[in-house]
């Protein structure tokens, strides 16, 4: 009797890990995005029905273990979205979404992705002294016994260091303003998305291929957009970026 509960016990044993099995566990990842599918959302939490989670990161990215019994939903701000049958999605090692999020509206609440537009607002505010430095000029000004000059003014003009000092500091975050600008719209979601590029050959595209600021600034987004695709083939073809607009070639 004993040996006939043996058998029973271990085919038990058995027809239960072959189930177990014969749920094929894999890997799920993929990049999610804003509503326009040009920045990548960091924070979003990735949930799976089995209880498995992930998080995305600065890159948009995650990567989370299911079984193809598993549903999975993403969750970004206290808001989910709906569940996605893991046997319905055609490739799970590329399962890219976008959520109805507007990263420019996102300055109202304290977690938000990158946003070019309000750091931009807050670094004029904190260097507001220094971005609007002009040098000083003796000018005549109008007072109640006749025509005077600003005598703070006059004492500037002689402070010929400070003067240099705050000019060449005020060019320095002109330019950093102006390559942040650059990397807000060269992004490393967009230019993935539209070349499908990664890794090492992502990299080394973006920095061969990086636009100039002035191309950045002028060009509307099909322009640029069929510039990335432009450069793609380039790229491919071993060729060099061709010309463009470059900084300092037209008034601002």
């Amino acid at each position: 009797m004993r040996r006939y509960l043996f058998i029973i016990s271990l085919l038990t044993t058995i027809l239960l890990l072959g189930t177990e099995k014969s749920a094929a566990q894999y890997k799920l990842r993929g990049y999610v995005y804003d509503s326009t599918r040009n920045f990548p959302l960091e924070a979003v939490s990735v949930i799976s029905t089995s209880g498995k989670g992930a998080v995305t990161n600065a890159d948009g990215f995650y990567e989370i273990n299911v079984s193809e019994k598993d549903s999975v939903w993403f969750s970004y701000l206290g808001k989910p979205t709906v569940k996605f049958a893991v046997s319905k999605i055609p490739n799970p090692l590329e399962f890219d979404i976008s959520l109805h999020v507007n990263v420019t509206v996102l300055k109202e609440v304290k977690v938000r992705p990158r946003n070019y537009k309000f750091d931009s607002i807050l670094n004029r505010q904190n260097y507001a002294k220094v971005f609007n430095y002009k040098k000083p000029t003796l000018k005549p000004t109008l007072t109640g016994s006749g025509v005077g000059f600003d005598l703070d003014e006059i004492i500037n003009m002689f402070r010929v260091k400070r003067n240099r000092s705050l000019e060449a500091f005020r060019q320095r975050l002109l330019k950093e303003e102006e390559e942040k600008f650059v990397d807000h719209r060269f992004n490393k979601a967009l230019v993935r998305r539209l070349t499908k590029l990664d890794g090492q050959q992502l990299d080394s595209f973006m920095r061969s291929f990086r636009p100039s600021y002035y191309f950045a600034k002028l060009a509307g987004d099909y322009e640029f957009q069929y510039y990335i695709k432009e450069a793609l083939y380039r790229f491919r073809k071993g060729l060099p970026p061709q010309p463009m607009i470059k900084d300092g070639e037209i008034d601002e």
